[in-house]
């Protein structure tokens, strides 16, 4: 069960406004706030901002 806690699954949605979303865990206590990572969007077809979301 701490796996769960320490390290939540979360949603990255992209910035573009296209619905593409990543799926990945982050650790809790090394990124407390929300995690913002640059990645491919497909159906961009750039590289975007992709936001936690909860």
């Amino acid at each position: 069960m701490a796996r769960n806690e320490l390290r939540p699954v979360v949603k990255l949605r992209s910035t573009a406004s296209t619905g593409y979303t990543y799926v990945t865990r982050k650790n809790r206590r090394n990124d407390p706030d929300r995690l913002e990572l640059r990645k491919y969007d497909p159906v961009a077809g750039r590289h975007v901002t992709f936001r936690e979301e909860r």
